[in-house]
Parts: C-alpha cells; structure tokens; sequence
C-alpha cells in the first residue's frame, strides 16, 4: 500500500488527520503540487486524474477520492470507528461530509483557483485546461459566508458533528475551515458555537501531526 499525497493540501489533510486518528502509518509519495509534480508521467501512470491524495491498495487498485480511500481503510480497521457505527450514524456522517465537500470545501476552491493568477487555464484540478471564471470568486465567498453560518448554527450544543464522538464529519469540517484562510478567510466572531468546536478540533493531536 502506498498513499501519493500532499499534506498541506485540503484533500490530502483529511485523509492524513483520518490516519492519524486511526494510528495507521503507510507509506507515502509527496507529489509538490506547488512544483507540479501531478504532471509528471511516472504520477500520471498512478492516477490519470493528477490529483492527489491517491491510494494504491494492497490489491494494486488505485483509489483517487477521500471517500472512497477512507470507506476502505474504515473497512479495514474498523476501531476507532470515523464512518459512524449505527445505520443512522453512518448516514449522518455521510450526508455531513458530503454538505462540507459542497458548500464548504468547494466554495472555497472556486475562489481559490478562479481569483489566483497561478491558476490561469487551470481553473479546476485534472487533466482539463479550464479558464478561470472570476464570477465565482464572488458566488464563492457569498456560498462561504453561509457555511459559516450553517456550521455555527448546526454545532450549537454540539461537541462533534455526529453524536457523541468525533468522526470523518469533524475531520472534513474542520479541515474546510483551515482551508479558508488560503483566500485570507476566517471563522467570523459572532460564530461562537463554530470557534469554540474549531479550537477543540485544532487541539487534537491528529490536527497537530497533519499540519
């Protein structure tokens, strides 16, 4: 088994906080995405997407998203459990984590790589030349500014995402607000309920080795 990865990058962070609250250790390939690495030909034979994180199983399939390179490792090692444990919990964490990916993580990106002159032609990830479109900058930063306010509003009396215990939903959640401050974004004041479940989140070791 074999993770191609970049840690400082959004994706890759999750799965590295996920491992690391799972106490896993695997073999790692950086690919420098700031050097461009992802096109290479030896990563491009990996994963034909070029995007990273990327698993190489120990079956030699190669497994290209954070979803599907947790539900296996989850399936795994099951213990701690990160995916949840009752039915409901489960599909809680999935719809949570697919909300964050949504209107959280996606926002963000679309102000990232459409308002950043090193993205001319590379508007999105992969094999595509794609122009930017400087109009989602501002439809991102607008769809930001209610993720906050969905999260803040959610986390109200809450200590984790999902039930009593800390989840792929916290290490997703958490992992989209770090990444805002990639567009000069933070958690706004009056998110008390968000600051206060963030800095517990930032407290875990897991965060602190993913960094």
């Amino acid at each position: 088994m074999k993770l191609y990865t970049y840690p400082p990058a959004p994706n890759p962070r999750r799965v590295h906080v996920f491992l690391a609250e799972k106490g896993l250790s695997i073999p790692c390939e950086q690919v420098d995405l700031m050097k461009g690495e992802q096109f290479a030909t030896g990563f491009r034979a990996t994963n034909a997407l070029l995007t990273v994180p990327a698993l190489v199983t120990d079956e030699g399939v190669t497994l290209t998203q954070v979803s599907a390179i947790v539900d296996y490792l989850e399936a795994l090692h099951p213990e701690p459990a990160l995916l949840g444990r009752t039915p409901l919990e489960k599909g809680l964490v999935r719809e949570w984590c697919h909300r964050v990916f949504v209107e959280g993580l996606s926002a963000i990106a679309d102000v990232f790589r459409n308002g950043n002159p090193a993205f001319e032609h590379r508007a999105l990830p992969g094999p595509l030349d794609l122009e930017q479109l400087p109009g989602l900058v501002d439809r991102g930063l607008l769809r930001l500014d209610a993720f906050w306010n969905t999260l803040d509003t959610h986390l109200a009396g809450r200590e984790f995402m999902v039930g009593e215990r800390f989840t792929m939903a916290d290490i997703d959640a958490a992992v989209s607000c770090d990444f805002a401050r990639w567009v000069r974004k933070s958690i706004p004041e009056d998110c008390r309920n968000l600051l206060r479940w963030h800095a517990a989140m930032r407290a875990r070791p897991s965060f602190g080795a993913a960094r």
